[in-house]
């Protein structure tokens, strides 16, 4: 029987602070009404940053709190600062976009604050039902958030759909830990892997739970089949916000994935590679055929964001230290490259109103050549050209496939990057070759012009610095695998 004494708040003292943070701006909203925004934007951040002092504290420390629901450890550790940076990178950049567009609501940053706490929580769960809890605080103010502008058909129909679709994941999701439970008698991921480890071959029951758990979890991360919500959801949300999407809940949703294959189903990994090999080369195809034809750049970079979980998915399809690490490296490198990318959408502004079609861009070049030539360097690291960023995380990734045996997910991701290259070099082509009729706006210096210069930079010397950030994601998996 767990106890009040027995339950060990220490490990989730940063979770916890969060959560006091979140109550306290959003007491403080109330009272001074939508004049906080700001305010409550820079609480926020601060937030974030102090969470993340707290979190570098507990980085040598692999504890279990509340009965073995709750896990820190130097992965959980790690992914949970990554989230962090993101989410104040998010709250950042969208500070300015949010007063132009009229939706700055103290709402706003108080629901990416616990949306992120969910994110965090999800990355330290060690139980089914923690999972589930995990999810559902990280996802419910994500339903709200991209229908956030109320005034907006498209935006509301994004909240409609993506709750919808969300409430059917779910469902999947309850229903396959119902059956892991059925079948194994516990909700623990220590005791479900102890369980498994005992069985000669594992129930047909159990391992149909567990595909059950793995297509919850996809629809988190957008892997082919549960994609479906990706494109409207991204066009239709105001895009400070799809930027928060494509750029912290899937590094957290694939963290809770790495967890639950590698850590509670470790045992039977040929049950689930087979599932995620479908995933994978599915989601690298079709991000890749799929974005050739698209018009809209937020729809764009929601293929292009199905075509890149589809790349990482092959690292955690070798179910291995090396395909885990290839992993992490990749999604922080998809992070701030898609930092950089969305900052150059929330400054594709005319007149005043905010711009989306790919045409836009016509002729940036010529009249604001910085801003060209950042987003071309963000566009040619996303295609993996050497020697960036974006051909390092891909590198690895390949490279985790081919020592693990599976060569033709390794060669479908390859030739899955020559095609979707086309689609960037189409826009960089846009900016330089034709002519624009009318130019965008000139904006003043704002945190997305830092970030989009700041991430350009990072993916030109991005060399210079993955030798030590291989050394930490090494012994961050590690220390997952060892419990």
């Amino acid at each position: 029987m767990v106890t009040f004494e027995s339950l060990n708040f220490s490990p989730a003292i940063p979770e916890i602070f969060l959560a006091v943070m979140g109550m306290i701006l959003l007491i403080f909203g109330v009272f001074r009404g939508d004049k906080g925004f700001r305010l409550v934007c820079w609480f926020t951040v601060f937030s974030f940053a102090l969470a993340a002092v707290l979190l570098l504290h507990l980085a040598d420390i692999s504890s279990l709190a509340f009965g073995g629901m709750f896990v820190t450890e130097s992965f959980a550790v790690v992914m949970k600062v990554i989230v962090l940076t993101g989410a104040s990178i998010a709250v950042l950049m969208s500070m300015q976009y949010a007063q132009r567009e009229k939706i700055a609501r103290f709402e706003y940053p108080v629901l990416m604050l616990f949306s992120t706490l969910g994110m965090m929580l999800m990355l330290s769960a060690n139980d089914l039902m923690a999972l589930y809890l995990a999810i559902e605080l990280q996802s419910l103010p994500l339903y709200v958030l991209a229908a956030l502008n109320r005034d907006n058909l498209k935006s509301s129909e994004a909240g409609v759909k993506y709750f919808t679709l969300g409430a059917l994941s779910s469902g999947l999701l309850l229903y396959g830990c119902s059956m892991v439970y059925g079948f194994s008698g516990t909700t623990n991921f220590n005791d479900i892997a102890i369980a498994l480890s005992a069985m000669e071959t594992p129930s047909a029951g159990l391992v149909t739970g567990l595909v059950f758990i793995l297509a919850g979890l996809a629809f988190k991360v957008s892997a082919v089949p549960f994609h479906m919500w990706t494109p409207d959801v991204y066009e239709g949300a105001p895009s400070s916000v799809t930027a928060f999407f494509a750029m912290v809940p899937k590094v957290a949703a694939m963290g809770l994935l790495v967890r639950v294959t590698m850590g509670a189903f470790g045992g039977i990994a040929e049950q689930w590679q087979q599932v995620l090999w479908l995933m994978a080369a599915a989601s690298a195809l079709l991000g890749a055929f799929a974005a050739l034809r698209q018009t809209n750049i937020k729809r764009l970079m929601a293929y292009s964001s199905i075509g890149h979980m589809g790349y990482a998915l092959i690292g955690l399809t070798a179910a291995s230290i090396d395909g885990v690490r290839g992993l992490m490296l990749y999604m922080t490198i998809y992070m701030f490259m898609s930092a950089g990318v969305f900052a150059v959408i929330l400054l594709m502004v005319r007149k005043g109103q905010q711009v989306e079609e790919i045409d836009d861009l016509a002729g940036l070049a010529k009249y604001n050549p910085v801003m060209a030539v950042c987003l071309a360097v963000l566009l040619f690291s996303m295609a993996g050209i050497p020697p960036l960023a974006g051909f390092f995380g891909k590198l690895f990734v390949f490279q985790a496939a081919i020592s693990g045996g599976f060569y033709w997910l390794a060669i479908i991701g390859v030739l899955s990057s020559v095609v979707a290259a086309y689609y960037y070099l189409r826009i960089i082509r846009i900016m330089y070759f034709d002519t624009a009729e009318n130019e965008l706006d000139r904006v003043e210096d704002t945190p997305s012009l830092f970030m989009m210069r700041g991430t350009a930079f990072l993916a030109v010397i991005f060399a210079l610095i993955i030798w030590p950030l291989f050394h930490v994601l090494h012994e961050a998996v590690e220390r997952l695998l060892a419990i």
